[in-house]
C-alpha cells in the first residue's frame, strides 16, 4: 500500500477541520502555538517512514508521556503495581477528584492525571533525583535518538498553574497512596508532560508496542510481550479519558493522546502512528488529530479489528 498517498489524501480532508476546536489554553505556554499546524507521521517495522505536514516540529507530548512511565513503573512492579492504580476505564474528565474521593485515592487507570502521578510517584520511590533522568533515557533509547529534551518554559508554566493536579496529589498523598514529597511527584511529573518530541521521533518511539516489547531501531527488549499486550490494551480502553471508547469505536487502534495536540497510535506487528494537531475537542484530544486516524484506518484496512 502506499502509504505516503493516504497520508497526503487525508492532510487534504481535513482541513476544514484544522480550524475547529480550542487550544489548551489553561496551561498559558501551549496557548501561545500555532493553532493551525498539522503533522502526520507512520514508522513501521522496517524502518519505513512516511511523513506529511510539519513532522520534524517539536511540541510538548503532555500524556503521551504516560504511556513510557506506565512501561516503566510495570516492568519494575508487575502486579504490585495494581494496587496502587487500577486498569479500568475512567468514565470521567482526565483530571477528575470526585472519583477519587469515591475510591479512596486509588487511580482508575494510568493514563488519568491522577493514575500517572501514582506511577511517576512509584519511579520516585526507586530512583529518587534521577528519576526525570531515567524516564528521559528511556524515551530516547525508545525513540533511538539523544536530542530529546524538555521544554523549560512549558514545565514552569504548568508548575506554576497546575492547581488541580495538586489537588490530585494531595488527596491521594491524605489516602496514603503517594510515597514521597508531593513537590518532588509534582516537579517530575510536570517535566515529563513538558517534553517535547516531533511526530516523527513519537511514531519511532512507540515501535516497542507494535514489536511485542522489541525495539525494532535497536533491538533491545524494553519490556516483555505480556506486558506490551497489556499497555496496548489499557491504551485501547482508556488512552482518550472519557471519549475511549468513541475513539476505539472510530478509530480502531490502540492510542494516547496529550492535551499538547499529539495523538500516538499502534497498528499491532505493523506500525507506530503520530498525528499532530493542536486544537482540542472538548474531552481533551486532538479534533483533527482524531480525524485524521479515523480516515486512515478507514483508508487502510489497518484497525484492530
Amino acid at each position: 500500500m502506499n502509504y505516503q498517498a493516504v497520508l497526503e489524501e487525508i492532510q487534504s480532508e481535513i482541513q476544514e477541520q484544522l480550524k475547529k476546536g480550542k487550544v489548551a489554553n489553561y496551561i498559558p505556554a501551549l496557548a501561545n502555538v500555532k493553532k493551525n499546524d498539522f503533522a502526520m507521521s507512520i514508522v513501521d517495522l522496517e524502518s519505513n517512514e512516511y511523513h506529511v505536514g510539519k513532522s520534524n516540529k517539536e511540541f510538548s507530548i503532555q500524556s503521551i508521556s504516560k504511556v513510557f512511565t506506565f512501561t516503566l513503573a510495570l516492568q519494575k512492579y508487575s502486579r504490585e503495581l495494581y494496587k496502587r492504580v487500577g486498569h479500568e476505564p475512567s468514565g470521567n474528565a482526565f483530571n477528575s477528584l470526585i472519583q477519587l474521593e469515591y475510591e479512596n485515592g486509588i487511580p482508575r487507570n494510568p493514563f488519568i492525571n491522577a493514575g500517572a502521578i501514582v506511577t511517576t510517584d512509584s519511579l520516585l520511590s526507586l530512583y529518587k533525583e534521577s528519576t526525570f533522568d531515567y524516564i528521559l533515557h528511556f524515551i530516547q533509547n525508545a525513540a533511538n535518538d539523544k536530542t530529546i529534551t524538555f521544554d523549560e518554559e512549558v514545565y514552569t508554566s504548568e508548575l506554576k498553574h497546575g492547581y488541580r493536579n495538586q489537588a490530585l496529589v494531595n488527596m491521594m498523598k491524605s489516602f496514603n497512596n503517594i510515597d514521597n514529597l508531593t513537590s518532588s511527584v509534582m516537579q517530575t511529573y510536570f517535566k515529563q508532560c513538558s517534553i517535547k518530541m516531533s511526530t516523527a521521533q513519537l511514531a519511532k518511539s512507540m515501535l516497542f508496542l507494535a514489536n511485542h516489547g522489541v525495539n525494532p531501531l535497536t533491538n533491545e527488549v524494553l519490556i516483555n510481550e505480556s506486558k506490551a499486550k497489556r499497555i496496548n490494551s489499557i491504551m485501547l480502553t482508556c488512552g482518550h479519558y472519557d471519549a475511549s471508547g468513541d475513539f476505539a469505536y472510530k478509530v480502531g487502534l490502540p492510542g494516547k493522546s496529550g492535551v499538547g495536540g499529539g495523538i500516538v497510535a499502534i497498528v499491532p506487528k505493523k506500525m507506530a502512528i503520530c498525528v499532530y494537531s493542536p486544537r482540542l475537542n472538548k474531552y481533551g484530544n486532538s479534533l483533527a488529530g482524531t480525524k485524521a486516524l479515523e480516515l486512515f484506518t478507514t483508508k487502510t484496512g489497518l484497525s484492530i479489528f
